[in-house]
Formats: C-alpha cells, structure tokens, sequence
C-alpha cells in the first residue's frame, strides 16, 4: 500500500536550510585557517662568512710514565745479610750503603791470599838473589850453563807467582767490599725483598731492591703510523708549519683528568713501527720535582704537532653528505643566490671542520635554514652567531712543531 506524506511548507524549511548554511559558514572558516599564508619573500637562511686564522694542532695520545734511571739491587757475593741501612721509600745519594752482608769469610780470603802474596815475594827474593850470583859465575866457568839457564827460569816463575798471588789478594779485596752493597744512583728506594738473617747468593735472579730516579721523568705514548704519515705530507705541502726551540712540547693529563700543570719535552721518535699495533712510540721527559708522577702511571699527553697560520675552518652543521657520502656544502654567491660546492675537510677541531679544498676564504657558508632552499635559489641573508670551541687546537697561539715528524725529518 502506497503511504504519501504530506509537504512541508516553506516556513517549516527555513530553520533546517539556517542550520545548513551555518555548518558550510563553519567550514569554509576552518579550511581557510588551516590554508598556509603565501610567501612574504625569499626564504631566510643563517650564513657563516669564512676567514683565515692562526691554528695550533695538537693531539691527544695515551701514554705512560717510567723512571729515567733505575737500578735493580744485587748481591755480588753470597752470604747472610746482616743489616738493612736504608728506609724505605726514602731518598739515596749514589754510594750510600744499602746492605751489609757477613763479610768474615771474605775477609779470611783476603787475608790468605795476602800470606800467599808475601811468600811469593820471599820466594821471588830468594830467586833473584840466586839467578844473579849464578849469571856472575858462569862469566869464569865456575857454574856450569845448566845451573845458570835453571836459576833464570826460577827467578822467572816465581816473579809470575808474585803477579798470580797479587791478584788473588785484589779478588779478594773486590768479593770483600761486594758484602757492603751501595745505590748506584741517585733517587728514591723501593721496598726490600729481604731483611737481615736472610742468605743471597751472587748474581740471583730476585732484585733485594730498586732504585729509581723519578724527576725528571720518561713518559712513552705512541701514535700510529698512519698519523705520522700524514703529518709529514702536511708539512712537505706547507699547509702546516715548524716553530723554535721550544717547538715539541707536550702536556699532560692524569689519570683523573687534572692537568699535570708542568709541560714535558720531547726527546726522540721511534725509528720503527711495532707491527702488532701499528704505532711509533714518542719519548718525552717531564720534570717531577714534587714528586706527584710515579713510573708506570697512566697519562694521556697532549702533543703539538704544528701550526696553520692560514687555517680555514667551517662549522659542522654546514657541511652536509650526499647518498654516496661527499661532502658538500651551500654557500650564499653575490647574488645572494644558493651555490652547491663539493668541499674537502680534513680533521674535526672542536666542532668545526678544517677546509682543505672547495672553500675560502670571504664565502658566505650556509648553517641554518639549509632545508628549506635549494641551488639557485635567491634568500636572505642572516649573520649566524656560532660558538666554536677549538677541541684539539690552540688558536692564535705561536706556532709549534710535530714531534714525530719533526724528529723523523731531523
């Protein structure tokens, strides 16, 4: 069966078609705020402008700390110690006494061997005075020659016998003042390995002692070869520069991060390289008056290797990789155009890049807002205001050497 509905009328229409026109008032407000505004002009980017600067590289190698002289202490001679005069830890002067080993068996060696001494020279007395009479008789025929040529070799023997029992007395004096063992050096006493009572022996292998001297003191890093490598090229290229006396200096850095505060010097570079590691060891000697190092602790020593006095250096931030990894760049030409450059960077400084290529001085490097331009593009130009921290680098500071390669072009 057919339902017809009856018509509404006009009146009864006009509040649903208000309430339409409201809804479509509604949206069209909202698309037109969520609409982006158009652009008032070019895009503003932040632009670094690249200058030259004095630069001191330095890096940081770890290390450690030796004696410059030391002593391990010895007996000589066998026997039972009878003194310690020493306190450990204490400072020695070369020839102080250290140990006294019981010295009366030695001593009744020197003094046998003084008795053998004096009889060979009487002996040596008898002979001489024999050969003499009998080299006066035979002139007149009154000895024959036998007797003559047997007196002479008898005065001969026993003035041999006089040269052997001279030496026993001196070995013996040398074993007899080997029971009073003294410091070779000058510097500080480790601990002894014995106490008196106990028996030595000659030339053991355990050390009774060690002397060490500390001040000034060795300290050994290594730097690997490939390090070495290129810092000869940079120096051959001129692009890093060589300076005084006081050109191979280092610093140091304890194991707490505190700085030592006294700088060290650098003695010599290895002439090879350790082939398990791929490194040359660096000796340098750093004073140590207070006594604050000890042999064998572990530093990490801040070497200089030399200085750029035209280093050209650009913030990380506007140096940028493409997918196969070049670094490039986008700097701001004349125009106040976007450039694209393909840069070459060598070391981190801080958090800076040092520019070998691609870029110079006066460009205007892009480092904020390089996400919203493209090359070509024209923009506005901003001053961006950076802090760069010099990690690894000394700026303006006067000029200083490598010490690897300043000792391998020596």
């Amino acid at each position: 069966m057919t339902v017809f509905r009856p018509l509404r009328s006009a009146a009864q229409r006009l509040p649903a078609l208000g309430a339409m026109a409201a809804i479509a008032f509604i949206v069209a407000a909202c698309s037109d705020k969520a609409a982006p505004p158009a652009p008032a002009g070019p895009p503003e980017v932040g632009v670094v402008t690249l200058k030259p600067e004095p630069m001191v590289f330095t890096t940081e190698l770890p290390g450690r700390t030796s004696a410059f002289l030391s002593a391990d202490i010895r007996p000589q001679v066998g026997g039972i110690v009878q003194q310690r005069l020493f306190t450990e830890g204490a400072t020695v002067k070369a020839g102080q006494p250290l140990y006294q080993i019981d010295p009366s068996t030695y001593q009744a060696a020197l003094a046998s061997a003084q008795a053998a001494l004096a009889r060979s020279k009487a002996t040596a007395t008898a002979a001489d005075a024999t050969a003499g009479r009998n080299a006066e008789l035979v002139k007149i025929d009154a000895v024959s020659k036998q007797i003559n040529d047997q007196s002479q070799a008898a005065l001969a023997q026993a003035r041999a016998d006089v040269s052997t029992a001279q030496a026993s007395v001196q070995t013996a004096g040398i074993n007899l003042a080997f029971t009073r063992l003294t410091s070779p050096i000058t510097g500080r006493i480790g601990t002894s390995t014995v106490t008196p009572g106990a028996l030595v022996t000659a030339n053991q292998t355990v050390a009774l002692t060690t002397v060490q001297q500390i001040d000034p003191l060795y300290v050994d890093v290594t730097q690997s070869s490939a390090e070495v490598l290129r810092l000869k090229r940079d120096f051959a290229a001129g692009r890093l520069t060589k300076s005084g006396a006081d050109a191979a200096r280092i610093r140091l850095l304890l194991e707490d991060g505190s700085n030592y505060g006294r700088d060290g010097k650098l003695q010599f570079a290895g002439i090879s390289v350790n082939p398990t590691t791929g490194a040359v060891t660096l000796r340098a000697t750093v004073p140590n008056p207070d006594g604050l190092l000890l042999p064998g602790m572990y530093v990490r020593a801040v070497v200089e290797e030399g200085a750029d006095q035209d280093a050209l250096l650009a913030p990380q931030q506007g140096v940028l990789r493409d997918a196969v990894g070049r670094a490039t760049a986008l700097v701001v030409d004349g125009e106040d155009k976007i450039v694209r450059r393909a840069v070459t960077v060598g070391r981190a400084v801080g958090n800076r890049w040092l520019v070998r290529d691609g870029l110079k001085a006066g460009d205007r490097l892009v480092v904020e807002g390089s996400m919203r331009v493209k090359p070509g593009d024209k923009v506005k130009v901003a001053e961006a205001n950076l802090q760069a921290p010099a990690a690894g680098a000394a700026p303006g500071a006067p000029a200083a050497a490598t010490p690897a390669a300043a000792a391998a072009a020596r």
